[in-house]
């Protein structure tokens, strides 16, 4: 059972807190453009009807200068095709009808769209692996899609790609509670993989605000981060083994489940965040950690930025092995969770603040834990560190905090449109680019900022009443400039999807990308010099 309790008022003393009580409590991808048409996971095309191709042959997205191009090169699907998939999947897992379409051609943000004809939901590897074989064979486009939820359009089709869901793959094949190893389908909900483990008293190295939604296999597509990085790292060291399906119909087993396996090249690494541009993943096996019984999560409000800083190295420092997230949001942010998300409470109501900090600690001894983090808390109260805080008593209060952290996205979409941007950058550097995005924005729109502080990852938001070229200007190129002066990353977790595929030099340098292995890499998987302008750089592997 987990163990949650409340501590001091951090602005008099650290015992008058222990009483207070809250008022009230993806599958992202690059998709190939292949001028030979050997290659399935490819974009740009669009129809309206079987064997009827659209007259419309390019898309516009965010702004005038981003131009999809439709490559005439690729089949367009007709009858044949469709009773080709109804005698392999079935009737019901071939999906023509509009409204369903509708769905799985949007994105999450409403931002990108494409128009798809057909739906496809396969229930086995070697369905997927037979699907592609044939899409391949006909020069048909294909976009794989898991629960699409991603924010960078590299989830839905750009023109009338085949789409092709993973989300009837969604069985656990094993778990080992020995070594905490769990295997299981790519179609399976990140928060469903969560109550399982939680029932065998293991927990998830992942956790996201989509996990209602994603799915395993989009989150290893695209590396995704999330809120519990800083303790556990990245799917690169959770992720023990992978199954693929390559273009061409390949099976790639590499779902091994052993820790230490030094035979050769480890090639899962390059299908972990390459947003299916080398194949589509089916299987994972995955590295979770124990559950530990003392979790307390902390919701504290500093004045500067200089300050959360400091508490952040403090935290380090001083709760170490037990600290497990290190998020931030500034007053914007908290501003629209109070007003944009409905039940939800402000935990520190006294005033607003500049900054909020959400902490997490994890640890199995209740007695040791409670010792560090409250000679933390004193130290840091008595720095100047922290202006307020409060701790979560029970387990509603602590689903509260996250809730604060977690409501941020949904937040920003009810509020009207929003620009995302997902950057790494040096944590001293992080909060100059949202000061200096408010100066450079002034009236036209607000700029939130929020994040990852504890692993470096800065979530930019701008907010306006709805999409202007003229705030994108603003904008775009200057982020992806400023990230490349201070040697960021233009995507920490997000991918680059449609929306950043031809941003990649900001972040890489050109003999890193055109480096001799990744057009060997493109080669084995059928997609050499195929990278589709539309969901990747077109330069970057040709």
């Amino acid at each position: 059972m987990e163990k949650w309790r409340a501590t001091s008022n951090l602005r008099r003393s650290l015992k008058s807190i222990l009483n207070r009580q809250l008022s009230s409590v993806s599958e992202f991808r690059y998709l190939n453009e292949k001028r030979s048409c050997q290659s399935s996971f490819n974009l740009i095309r669009d129809c309206k009807s079987l064997g009827q191709v659209n007259a419309i042959q390019h898309r516009c997205f965010s702004s005038a200068s981003t131009l999809v191009q439709r490559n005439p090169s690729f089949s367009t699907l007709n009858s044949d095709d469709i009773s080709y998939f109804k005698g392999l999947l079935g009737e019901k897992s071939v999906i023509q009808d509009e409204d369903r379409l509708e769905t799985v051609n949007t994105d999450w943000m409403h931002k990108y769209k494409g128009s798809s004809k057909l739906l496809l939901l396969p229930r086995s590897t070697e369905e997927v692996a037979q699907i592609l074989r044939y899409c391949n064979s006909r020069c048909l486009a294909v976009v794989p899609q898991g629960g699409n939820t991603g924010l960078v359009g590299g989830s839905v089709p750009v023109f009338d790609e085949v789409i092709v869901n993973i989300s009837s793959m969604n069985n656990i094949i094993s778990f080992d509670k020995v070594s905490g190893i769990l295997v299981c389908e790519a179609g399976c909900i990140l928060e469903n993989l969560i109550s399982f483990l939680d029932n065998q008293g293991f927990i998830m190295p992942l956790d996201l605000g989509a996990k209602g939604s994603c799915q395993i296999g989009g989150n290893v597509s695209t590396n995704a981060g999330g809120l519990r990085l800083v303790r556990y790292g990245s799917l690169h060291g959770n992720v023990l083994g992978l199954e693929a399906v390559l273009a061409n119909g390949d099976v790639l087993d590499m779902l091994g489940t052993l820790r230490k396996d030094n035979t050769g090249y480890d090639l899962k690494h390059l299908f972990i965040g390459s947003e299916g541009s080398l194949g589509i993943v089916t299987k994972v096996s995955i590295l979770t950690p124990p559950k530990l019984s003392s979790v307390n999560i902390a919701f504290l409000a500093c004045n500067d930025y200089s300050s959360c800083q400091k508490l952040l190295m403090e935290a380090k420092r001083k709760l170490g092995e037990i600290l497990s997230a290190f998020e931030f949001l500034d007053t914007e942010a908290m501003n629209l969770v109070l007003h944009q998300l409905d039940g939800v409470r402000n935990p520190l109501p006294a005033s607003m603040h500049n900054f909020y900090i959400l902490i997490e600690t994890t640890g199995s001894d209740e007695s040791y834990n409670r010792e560090k983090l409250e000679a933390f808390l004193l130290s840091s109260m008595e720095g100047g560190l922290i202006s307020d805080g409060v701790l979560a008593q029970d387990i509603n209060q602590a689903s509260s905090f996250w809730r604060i952290r977690e409501g941020v996205p949904e937040a920003l979409m009810k509020a009207g449109a929003v620009y995302k941007y997902d950057l790494s950058l040096p944590v001293e550097k992080m909060y100059d680019l949202v000061d200096d995005m408010r100066i450079r924005l002034g009236d036209l729109a607000k700029v939130v900022g929020y994040g990852h502080l504890g692993d470096g990852n800065l979530h930019l938001n701008v907010s306006a009443p709805e999409y202007d070229d003229k705030i994108l200007e603003q904008i775009e190129p200057y982020v992806y400039e400023w990230t490349s002066k201070h040697r960021g990353s233009i995507s920490a977790e997000h991918g680059l999807g449609l929306m950043k595929a031809n941003k990649i030099y900001y972040s890489k340098s050109a003999e890193t990308v055109s480096f001799p292995l990744n057009k060997k890499m493109q080669r084995i998987s059928l997609f050499a010099g195929c990278v589709s302008p539309s969901h990747g750089c077109t330069s970057c592997l040709n």
